[in-house]
C-alpha cells in the first residue's frame, strides 16, 4: 500500500511541480482551457468532443513539440475537452430542442419541455450536476479497476493471447457499432490494410505504395483519422446545406418563470436515477465500440421503468434529464479502462488520447504499464522506478482536475452559451475545413497530407452514405500496426508455427468468441446508423 501511495504522490507531484521542485502552471492551465473549450464545442450542434480533439491534436503537437515535457500539457488539454464536451452537449438540446448528437436527443425529451415551461435554468443545472456526477463516478471506477485489470492481463496473456484479444476487440466493435456486422468487419479490415502501407517491420522495403515515394513511410495517422472523422462530417454538412437553407433557430419562446432553483431537495429527488445511470454508463463505456447512445438509451429507459410515474416522462421530468446526462457522461472515464490496461481504444476520444501518447514522449500504454516497481536507489545504476506508472498517475491527476473544473466553473459557463446553438453551419463548416487543412499541413508534411486528408474524407463520406459506422475503420487503422507486431513476435517465438494461436487454449477461446459474436450479430435486423 505504501508503494502505491508513493506512485500516486509522484504522479500528482509531476503535474504541479517540476523536477527541480518549482511550481508549474501549464498542465493545470491546459486542463482549464480544455474544459472551457469542450463546453463551448459541446454547445454547438453538430460538434462534439472527439471532433475538437481531432482538430486540436496536430496544433498542440506543433506548439509543444514531442518531448516528455509536452505530454502532460497536451493530454491535459485533450482530457479537458473530452470532459467539457459531455457537459456542453445539453445546452442546445434543452434550450432549442436541437440535439447535436444522438444521445443528446434523449435529453430533449424532458429538457426542452422544462425549458418551454420556464425552467430552462433548472434543466441546465440538473444536466450539469448529473453529467459531472456520472463522469466523476466513471473516473473513480477507472482509477480502481484499470491497475487491477492490467496486472491480471499481464500475468495470463502472452503474445498469442494478446493478438487474439485484439482480433476479438475488433470483431466486437464491428458487430456493435454499425448497422451491419459484415459491413463493420469489412471496413475494419479495410482500415487495417491501409494502415499497413509503407515500410514493413521486416525491413524488406515499402509495400502497397503503388510507386508513390511519399507513401514510403506509410500513411500519416493524424491526416487519415482527421479525414475520416472531420472532413467526412464537413462533406455531410455541405450536402445538407445544399438541400435546404438552414433557418435561424428561434430564441426560447417562453421566458424564465416558476421555480428555477436547484438545491438539496432536488438532488435527493434525482440522485437514485443519477446513480443507476452512472453505473449503466460505466459498464457500457468499459465495452469497446458501443458508445454513449446506448448508455443514454438504457439510462433513460431504466429511469422511466423505475419511476412511480412513468407516464410523465417526456413532459418535462427532471429525472429524465438527469438519467440521460449521467449515463452518457459516465462512458468517458470507463472508455479509458481498455486503453490503459490493453492499449485498445474503444471510442473516438480514446483514439486521440492514444495518438497523443504515441506521438509525444516515450509513455507506453498496455498491461505492462501498472508494474509497481519498488522505488529504490541502486549504486551505479540510479533509481529503479516505473516512469510510465508515474505518468499514468499524473494522467489520473489531470482527470481529477478536469472534474474539479467541471464542478466549479462548468455550471456557470454552461448557462451562458445558449447563443452558440444558433451558429449556422454555413459559418462553421468553412472554419472547420480551414483549421483541419492547416493542422495536417503543419503536422504531417505539406500538400501530401492535405491530399491524404481529402481522400480519407471522401472514404468517410461514402461510408456514412452507405450507413456504415466509421468507428471500426478508425480503430482498425490504429490497431493494425500493433497487431502486426504481436503476430510477428508470436510467430517468431513459436519457431515459425503458422497455427500458433490455435495452440493456446485462451487464444483459441478468444477467436471462437469473436466468430460467435460475428455470427450472432449477422442475424440481427439492420438499423440506421445515427
Amino acid at each position: 500500500m505504501d508503494l502505491v501511495l508513493e506512485y500516486v504522490v509522484r504522479g500528482a507531484h509531476g503535474v504541479f511541480f517540476s523536477a527541480a521542485g518549482d511550481f508549474i502552471w501549464l498542465p493545470i492551465a491546459m486542463v482549464f482551457i480544455g474544459v472551457l473549450l469542450g463546453i463551448v464545442i459541446g454547445a454547438v450542434p453538430g460538434l462534439n468532443g472527439p471532433f475538437a480533439m481531432a482538430l486540436s491534436l496536430p496544433i498542440l503537437i506543433s506548439t509543444f513539440g514531442v518531448s516528455n515535457a509536452a505530454l502532460l500539457p497536451i493530454l491535459g488539454f485533450l482530457i479537458g475537452v473530452m470532459k467539457g464536451a459531455t457537459v456542453g452537449g445539453a445546452v442546445p438540446a434543452i434550450l432549442f430542442n436541437t440535439p447535436g448528437t444522438p444521445d443528446a436527443y434523449l435529453t430533449t425529451l424532458d429538457g426542452y419541455p422544462m425549458a418551454k415551461n420556464g425552467q430552462a435554468m433548472k434543466a441546465l443545472k440538473i444536466a450539469h450536476f448529473s453529467s459531472a456526477a456520472g463522469d466523476t463516478f466513471s473516473d473513480i471506477v477507472l482509477f480502481l479497476t484499470a491497475p487491477v485489470l492490467a496486472v491480471f492481463i499481464e500475468r495470463i496473456l502472452d503474445l498469442p493471447e494478446k493478438s487474439a484479444l485484439i482480433i476479438l476487440s475488433l470483431s466486437f466493435m464491428a458487430a456493435v457499432s454499425g448497422s451491419s456486422a459484415i459491413k463493420g468487419l469489412i471496413v475494419g479490415v479495410l482500415g487495417m490494410l491501409l494502415a499497413l502501407m509503407g515500410s514493413t517491420l521486416s525491413g524488406n522495403g515499402p509495400r502497397m505504395t503503388f510507386g508513390i515515394i511519399a507513401l514510403g513511410n506509410g500513411l500519416p495517422v493524424t491526416s487519415a483519422v482527421l479525414g475520416v472523422l472531420v472532413i467526412s462530417e464537413v462533406f455531410m454538412g455541405i450536402e445538407q446545406s445544399a438541400r435546404d437553407r438552414l433557418s435561424r433557430v428561434a430564441a426560447l419562446e417562453n421566458p424564465l418563470s416558476g421555480d428555477n432553483s436547484f438545491g438539496l431537495k432536488d438532488i435527493r429527488a434525482i440522485m437514485p436515477r443519477v446513480c443507476t445511470s452512472a453505473v449503466i454508463g460505466t459498464i457500457v463505456g468499459a465495452l469497446p465500440g458501443i458508445g454513449t447512445t446506448l448508455a443514454a438509451t438504457l439510462g433513460y429507459e431504466s429511469a422511466r421503468r423505475l419511476s412511480k410515474h412513468p407516464q410523465k416522462f417526456g413532459t418535462g421530468v427532471p429525472e429524465g434529464v438527469a438519467a440521460t446526462e449521467a449515463a452518457n457522461s459516465a462512458v468517458s472515464g470507463a472508455n479509458l479502462i481498455p486503453v490503459l490496461s490493453l492499449g485498445i481504444p474503444g471510442n473516438f476520444a480514446a483514439v486521440f488520447l492514444i495518438l497523443a501518447v504515441e506521438s509525444v514522449g516515450d509513455f507506453t500504454l498496455g498491461p505492462s504499464l501498472f508494474r509497481f516497481t519498488e522505488i529504490k536507489n541502486v549504486e551505479g545504476y540510479g533509481m529503479i522506478i516505473n516512469k510510465d506508472l508515474v505518468t499514468c498517475f499524473s494522467i489520473f491527476t489531470l482527470m481529477v482536475l478536469g472534474n474539479v473544473f467541471n464542478w466549479t466553473i462548468g455550471s456557470w459557463f454552461l448557462r451562458s452559451l445558449g447563443v452558440l446553438a444558433r451558429i449556422p453551419k454555413s459559418v462553421m463548416l468553412p472554419v472547420v475545413l480551414l483549421i483541419t487543412f492547416t493542422a495536417v499541413y503543419a503536422q504531417d508534411g505539406g500538400f501530401v497530407a492535405i491530399w491524404i486528408v481529402l481522400v480519407f474524407g471522401t472514404v468517410g463520406y461514402v461510408l456514412r452514405k452507405l450507413n456504415v459506422s466509421i468507428l471500426p475503420f478508425v480503430i482498425g487503422f490504429i490497431l493494425s500496426p500493433k497487431l502486426e507486431e504481436l503476430v510477428r513476435g508470436a510467430y517468431s517465438a513459436s519457431g515459425g508455427d503458422s497455427f500458433f494461436m490455435l495452440k493456446s487454449p485462451l487464444a483459441l477461446a478468444f477467436l471462437m468468441i469473436a466468430v460467435a459474436i460475428m455470427v450472432l450479430a449477422g442475424r440481427r435486423k439492420p438499423h440506421r446508423v445515427p
